[in-house]
């Protein structure tokens, strides 16, 4: 039997082997993390506007219950989303995902009726500790769809999620200028979270099988074994960390940069959203592209592609010399950046095994939540003590630190298994 007669039988054996209706999954999972990323989203430009309300007046206290209030939920949520996704490899992922909508829907609402500061944080800190919607999702459609197609499902996937990033402030801003009011955009949010949950409940599809008592691995030290014993997992973690805190670097400092560029004039904040939301758009256009690309290239080839396009891409920017040349620049920087963290988890999904997945990718969201709280913080600190430029110029030397790390930590075979 020749070699091509051996590898029909074996093509036909894996498609065989592939779980029923995965498309289907990925699609309704798709439309489903866009609705809850709106949801989450539609609260940016609401907050500051609203903590007049709750008895914060001065402007310097508008400025700090912000960032704080910014910050806290992916700071708590990073120290307890290990916890839900060992529960997911006992439970189920879909289980988590509708108690995450739940917890969001929840919180979310009473965030809505919060009357003092105080209630608002014990309300984020709240979400914060019972949601993780974003760990649930990347759990369940890795652990539904074929192998050899994780990059180009996690790459849909992170695009959902991008579009609802963009559409989400935009809608907030929308929804409390028609209302009048700046708590109707948290009943919204929560409505949208709600309907997500039943979504999820009515059209999502998931085999699981518990393990047996005896394979059950429970503790977080339990959980932080089988990250180290994972050939090339730990690097990924600081990979994922280190990409979304450069990412958030640079947020606080965009609409000041281009002020600084055009000047005070009377658009400012439509320039600022431009120059915010085009790299989102890259972003869309990139991450299924790279991703679908990643399953035949490689995971680590396309993740050190990305990864240096983006800081060659981020350098530049500190020595824009007028404000187009630097929204084009920061569309280029989306362009690279969509590939990072759809290829980083799906690298994740190849090393580990699918019993532990939810547990580690539990871990790997505890390194995008320490980079969404620590990123903005370090770029201001930056801007404050040394100059908006700069906060360019760490950005892209982060991104090659990275560069550097992934090239000689993660394991070179693992492009092997794409080919």
């Amino acid at each position: 039997m020749s070699g091509m007669d051996r590898a029909m039988p074996e093509a036909a054996q894996n498609l065989a082997a592939e779980p029923p209706d995965w498309q289907r999954t990925l699609w309704v999972m798709v439309g489903i993390q866009f609705v809850m990323t709106l949801g989450f989203t539609i609260l940016s430009p609401i907050l500051p506007l609203f903590l007049p309300e709750l008895g914060v007046r001065t402007p310097a206290a508008v400025d700090v219950w912000t960032g704080v209030l910014n910050g806290i939920t992916s700071l708590v949520a990073a120290f307890l989303s290990p916890l839900w996704g060992r529960l997911s490899d006992r439970h189920g992922r879909k289980l988590m995902l509708l108690r995450s909508s739940f917890a969001i829907a929840l919180f979310t609402a009473l965030m809505g009726v919060a009357q003092t500061v105080w209630q608002m944080l014990a309300f984020r800190i709240l979400m914060g500790a019972f949601a993780g919607f974003s760990a649930a999702a990347i759990t369940l459609v890795a652990s539904q769809v074929p192998e050899r197609r994780l990059g180009f499902a996690l790459g849909w996937l992170s695009t959902g999620q991008l579009v609802g990033g963009l559409a989400g402030p935009i809608v907030g801003g929308l929804v409390a200028d028609l209302s009048g009011s700046y708590r109707v955009p948290f009943f919204f949010a929560a409505t949208l979270a709600a309907a997500a949950m039943l979504l999820a409940w009515a059209l999502v599809a998931e085999r699981f099988a518990p393990p047996p008592p005896g394979q059950r691995r429970g503790s977080a030290f339990a959980g932080l074994r089988a990250l180290a014993g994972a050939s090339g997992v730990l690097p990924l973690f600081v990979v994922l960390l280190f990409a979304q805190f450069g990412v958030r670097t640079v947020q606080p400092v965009v609409t000041l940069y281009v002020q600084a560029l055009a000047g005070n004039v009377p658009n400012l904040a439509t320039l600022g959203g431009i120059a915010f939301s085009v790299t989102g758009l890259a972003d869309v256009i990139a991450s299924p592209f790279l991703g679908k690309r990643s399953d035949r290239l490689g995971y680590r080839r396309v993740l050190l592609i990305s990864l240096l396009g983006a800081a060659l891409f981020s350098a530049p920017q500190a020595f824009a010399p007028g404000y187009w040349v630097f929204v084009a620049e920061r569309f280029g920087v989306g362009l690279f950046i969509g590939g990072i963290l759809p290829t980083g988890n799906a690298l994740v999904g190849r090393l580990v095994p699918a019993a532990d997945r939810g547990l580690v990718y539990g871990l790997t969201a505890s390194a995008t939540f320490l980079g969404n709280s620590l990123g903005p913080l370090t770029g201001g600190l930056v801007a404050a003590t040394i100059g908006l430029r700069f906060v360019f110029l760490v950005t892209a030397a982060l991104l090659l630190v990275n560069l550097a790390w992934v090239w000689a930590a993660v394991p070179r075979s693992v492009d092997a298994m794409t080919d």
